[in-house]
């Protein structure tokens, strides 16, 4: 049997069962994937994870190609609307595979769990009296999850805060725990509020609070990739380091770079079943400290190559939640090959530089509506009612044209069907 590669040469040219096919031969996915072909969601499923349920709603989902983090290969299912955000991932991880691909590492998955304490006429002495019986807390509160415990994770520390509000001081009290393989919310919620009642007794005071925090600044994933100038060309370096500074002087800008790198974290958080608002709001979080900056940094090394680097929260799990009762994002897990959460973040972070590469490259050279502009006039083509043998023709007529409109595809249209 061949060796597995994420180098799958002209994959985007392939038709989609011939992409399924490839998929299996070069993945550990088996007849799961099956799901994502026909429907991946049954009504029936879905009725047991939400309220109110009347149906299911599907999106595409594509895989990246090319992908070498750490010295292996992977196959990354993406699930998202927008068109090129795919091959924009595939494309700047096929750049820096000849200089050995992605470096990434991530810190212990480590969750933090908020006690608002309010009421007390010294929140410094309050802080001192719980961290005094920190031993206790942390019995307490790994009470409430042994199995947890039994893995490795528990609570890792107790912390204090104290912060200054319109209602006096508050004083905050942090869980750390090692959620392990899960993206831990109910565990770290169950032990805030077993702990809670402990705490008000502990400093007088009235507890309001006890929830995660989504600013997962302990549970961080970071990547770093080189992209050779001869590769790319040293006008292509230069631009993405210009593009880079753009975002880091401008908050504007910023919230654009910063969505671009997401466009490909994002896509992966929603293919394997995480909860894709926890990453979203955890990352422009971490990148509000201390003034909203880009989660990636670009440079020019000395041998005059393009370096770039990413750190961000990856609040995310490989069981519970949708993760193990979504069929579809189980065939993703299987695809993905990925054995831990922590190998999880490591591939979101890779992925989210290599994205961010693409966009800045684009932008810096040809702009981005290149790229987008195929698919967006297939995409108008089918709005404007054209058949399945009748969208390429339309779409390239439009293009040709440059005059990707709804208007133009409807006389488009008319004319061929004459």
């Amino acid at each position: 049997m061949s060796e597995k590669t994420s180098r799958l040469e002209g994959f985007h040219k392939k038709g989609l069962e011939e992409r399924v096919e490839l998929v299996k031969e070069n993945s550990s996915v088996g007849e799961a994937v099956d799901d994502l072909v026909k429907k991946g969601l049954s009504n029936q499923k879905a009725d047991q994870m939400i309220e109110n349920v009347i149906g299911t709603y599907e999106l595409p989902v594509g895989v990246a190609t090319n992908f070498k983090i750490n010295g292996k290969d992977y196959l990354i299912p993406m699930v998202i609307e927008e068109s090129s955000v795919v091959a924009a991932a595939s494309y700047g991880a096929k750049l820096a595979r000849d200089s050995g691909g992605f470096h990434a590492t991530t810190t212990e998955p480590v969750m933090i769990s908020q006690i608002q304490v309010t009421g007390l006429s010294d929140a410094n002495a309050g802080r001192m009296k719980v961290l005094e019986k920190k031993e206790e807390l942390i019995e307490l509160a790994e009470e409430q999850d042994p199995v947890l415990v039994k893995h490795g994770g528990g609570v890792e520390d107790v912390r204090c805060r104290v912060l200054k509000s319109r209602f006096g001081d508050y004083l905050v009290v942090h869980l750390l725990v090692n959620c392990q393989d899960a993206m831990g919310a109910n565990a770290v919620n169950t032990m805030a509020e077993a702990v809670a009642p402990r705490v008000e007794e502990l400093t007088g005071g009235s507890v309001y609070l006890r929830i995660l925090s989504n600013l997962a600044d302990q549970r961080l994933a970071r990547a770093r990739a080189v992209w050779d100038k001869e590769e790319i060309g040293r006008d292509t370096v230069e631009g993405v380091v210009q593009a880079y500074e753009f975002a880091r002087v401008d908050p504007y800008r910023c919230a654009t770079h910063n969505k671009g790198v997401m466009n490909g974290v994002t896509a992966v958080v929603n293919a394997t079943g995480n909860d894709t608002r926890a990453v979203e709001a955890g990352a422009h979080s971490f990148a509000a400290f201390g003034g909203y900056s880009p989660l990636t940094t670009w440079e020019k090394t000395e041998d005059g190559n393009l370096a770039g680097s990413i750190e961000i929260p990856v609040p995310v799990g490989v069981i519970g939640g949708a993760t193990s009762s979504h069929p579809g994002a189980q065939a993703n897990l299987e695809i993905l090959g990925v054995e831990s959460a922590e190998e999880l973040g490591k591939v979101m972070a890779s992925v989210g530089l290599a994205q961010n590469f693409a966009a800045l490259r684009a932008l810096a050279s040809e702009g981005i509506q290149k790229g987008h502009m195929k698919l967006h006039a297939k995409n108008v083509a089918v709005q404007a009612g054209a058949e399945e043998d009748e969208v390429e023709e339309v779409a390239e007529k439009m293009i040709e044209e440059e005059k990707v409109r709804a208007d133009r595809a409807e006389e488009i249209l008319e004319e061929l069907r004459e």
